[in-house]
């Protein structure tokens, strides 16, 4: 009798999960589509499996929302347009890295638009539009000013880019080098709100942001606490975004950007175009997702937060 008794509370148990489950998966399944670009990246090695669209997962909260699209964002599908954002108080040295920029920016698909604008005086001043042209692209880097604090912030200088950007494409990122000192912002500390706003502009946008450390020009370039807490705005900021940051070190520039930007070329690679339908909200607004993925030495990276419009 015992058997028995206990054999019907797991049989109940079991059904009021499924309800709930069920429940939860029906509330996210009438709620708006949200789109996002997320990278696959493999536990250990370079090389993760190919991931099918059953296989990605996307939360909100417990309730896990439905995914409707799930596409490889490659040859008719791939769209990318790839901003190269640099520090204008970047101390000279940054001109070594030239050669190894301009092969990674010939090296993408003739599909991708390439742009190159410069931080000056919290904006992005523009040295080549978005275009097709690698080689042009190419060709407009220049010599940084050198002059400390020439850039006011490097987040004014994103937040300009992404405001600025041309509605369309579906992959939108951003490559930015820079020391990542905010010089607005006295209290050095996780609450600076300028990265807490190109965080959420990003975001908005749905642009995936990548960072490299590169020590500016004046006491600032020397200083341990500038540049420490710079590098966490940059990691940040990258983190947050779905993107990734490179180099943490004091003691002056990187060798060399070789590694950094191979890693970032073989995250652009490995992307797929998400599509999901979010949890019905009465107000538009951002909201928190976790991506997630069963497959063995595989991760799902994608920016934190994502805008959701308000349900019809």
């Amino acid at each position: 009798m015992k058997n028995h008794w206990f054999a019907f509370l797991v049989a109940v148990s079991l059904g009021a999960f499924t309800l709930s489950t069920a429940a939860q998966e029906a509330s996210a399944a009438g709620g708006p589509a949200v789109n996002m670009v997320v990278t696959v990246e493999a536990r250990h090695g370079m090389n993760p499996p190919a991931v099918d669209r059953q296989d990605a997962m996307v939360y909100e909260g417990k309730t896990r929302d439905s995914v409707t699209g799930w596409t490889p964002a490659k040859g008719d599908n791939a769209g990318l347009e790839l901003f190269i954002l640099l520090d204008d108080s970047a101390n000279a040295t940054l001109a070594s890295q030239f050669d190894d920029i301009r092969q990674f920016i010939n090296s993408q698909v003739a599909t991708t638009k390439v742009g190159v604008a410069y931080m000056q005086n919290g904006t992005a001043r523009v040295a080549q539009e978005l275009t097709a042209d690698h080689a042009q692209a190419a060709k407009s880097l220049r010599l940084p000013m050198g002059i400390g604090g020439v850039n006011a912030s490097p987040y004014f200088s994103l937040v300009d880019v992404i405001k600025r950007w041309p509605a369309g494409s579906p992959r939108r990122e951003v490559l930015m080098i820079s020391d990542g000192i905010d010089l607005y912002y006295e209290g050095e500390d996780t609450q600076d709100p300028y990265v807490s706003d190109a965080i959420e502009q990003a975001q908005r946008a749905g642009v995936i942001v990548y960072a490299i450390y590169n020590p500016g020009a004046g006491h600032f370039a020397h200083s341990y606490w500038h540049s420490y807490w710079g590098q966490l705005y940059l990691s940040r900021v990258a983190d947050e975004t779905g993107g990734e940051s490179y180099y943490i070190g004091f003691s002056g520039p990187a060798v060399t950007f070789v590694p950094y930007l191979d890693d970032v070329e073989h995250r652009l690679n490995s992307q797929y175009l998400l599509t999901f339908l979010a949890k019905p909200e009465k107000k538009s607004g951002m909201q928190r997702v976790k991506l997630a993925t069963e497959l063995p030495n595989t991760e799902l990276v994608g920016a934190q937060r994502v805008y959701v419009p308000a349900s019809q």
